[in-house]
């Protein structure tokens, strides 16, 4: 939705003002003549005075709308000399002037306003009770309809305001959930490939058979890596043109993940406990995502002897755990999104996370995630 700006404001609020203003004057014209052909009729002569009285009557009009408690009774006096003089008033200018009252002003101003003109206007002859009842009451509908009609709008802004809100806070989800997958893939991705380009290294001269499968393994996985990566940016760039995701990753993959970092060189061994059942797939992924996160953090960061990957499936909540025996070195707390991303993962879900050295040295990650009651 475009600002106005405020020239483009300016404008608008002046030929508002402008068009009020003609509309005014076209009643006050019309007002005017109306009332010249009631007040002159077959037994009323036509006389100088009369017509400038009802001329006044006209130009107290154009203040009707700024002025409306001032102009009423003074169109009703002016029209009571009218009268007194020989004229024969009609009572449209008191009408109109009435009519401005209930459409601009509470109910209660307009309807003490409504009591005496309705008692003159009869008394004068000028004009019938139900008549000036008449002209009050469209006038008070016209304020409400008015009023109706500001709310609707102001309604339909405030909705307006809520959705772009609401879209905000969307793309902000979106982008943060993209952010997460796009680190879980490149970080997992260069972690394995460093390492191995280390370990091939290490081994080129002395061992170049373990050295070439070393590097074997790690084209192959930094091929899969690119791929994905090709696959999420053509997804952003063109949602609506079919591109295909691979599948995301289960549960039943994380002993292929948990040996690729065997193969990586550490020492991680998986082991589930429980009575395994069927899982959402946004808690599989979110399992797999917390491993393989855990996993990336240990291989950089820490040394280990020992490192147990746990799932242990209880009634209503699922325990994952990932402890090393290595240097207590969590992830580093300048620019890291690891933690951030698992702790953002298990939040959308309900679970819980801890990531803390453990007692015995090392370091621990363990979530707690909430399955529901089987039965």
């Amino acid at each position: 939705m475009y600002a106005i700006s405020r020239p483009a404001r300016a404008a608008r609020q002046w030929i508002h003002a402008r068009r009020s203003a003609v509309l005014d004057a076209i009643v006050a014209v019309v007002t005017t003549i109306v009332e010249l052909s009631l007040t002159f009729d077959d037994s009323t002569p036509v006389r100088p005075h009369l017509v400038v009285l009802v001329a006044c009557t006209g130009v107290l009009l154009l203040a009707r709308r700024r002025a409306t408690l001032t102009v009423l009774p003074a169109v009703c006096a002016v029209e009571a000399l009218l009268a007194a003089t020989g004229g024969n008033p009609g009572g449209a200018p008191a009408l109109v002037a009435l009519y401005t009252v209930a459409e601009l002003r509470e109910r209660r101003l307009s309807v003490a306003a409504l009591v005496p003109t309705a008692l003159f206007l009869m008394v004068a002859d000028i004009s019938s009770f139900p008549v000036t009842v008449g002209a009050w009451a469209l006038g008070a509908y016209a304020q409400t309809r008015r009023r109706y009609t500001a709310a609707l709008e102001e309604r339909a802004a405030h909705l307006e305001r809520e959705h772009e809100q609401l879209s905000i806070i969307a793309a902000q989800r979106e982008r943060a959930a993209i952010a997460r997958e796009l680190h879980d893939i490149i970080a997992h991705s260069v972690t394995v490939t460093l390492v191995g380009v280390r370990g091939a290294r290490d081994v080129l001269r002395t061992a170049p058979d373990v050295a070439d499968d070393t590097l074997e393994r790690v084209e192959t996985n930094a091929e899969q890596s690119l791929a994905e990566l090709r696959r999420m940016l053509l997804l952003l760039r063109e949602p609506d043109q079919g591109v295909r995701m691979r599948p995301q990753p289960s549960l039943a993959q994380l002993p292929t993940l948990v040996a690729s970092y065997g193969e990586a060189g550490l020492p991680a061994r998986l082991e589930i406990t429980g009575t395994s059942r069927p899982l959402a797939g946004g808690v599989e992924l979110s399992v797999y995502r917390i491993v393989e996160e855990a996993l990336t953090n240990v291989l950089k960061h820490a040394r280990p002897t020992h490192v147990a990957v746990t799932l242990d499936f209880g009634r209503t909540h699922l325990h994952v755990a990932v402890v090393n025996d290595g240097e207590p070195v969590s992830e580093p707390s300048s620019g890291g999104h690891g933690i951030v991303g698992m702790r953002e993962r298990i939040g959308v879900l309900g679970g819980e996370l801890e990531a803390r050295p453990g007692t015995d040295g090392g370091f621990r990650v363990a979530a707690r995630l909430p399955l529901g009651d089987p039965t």
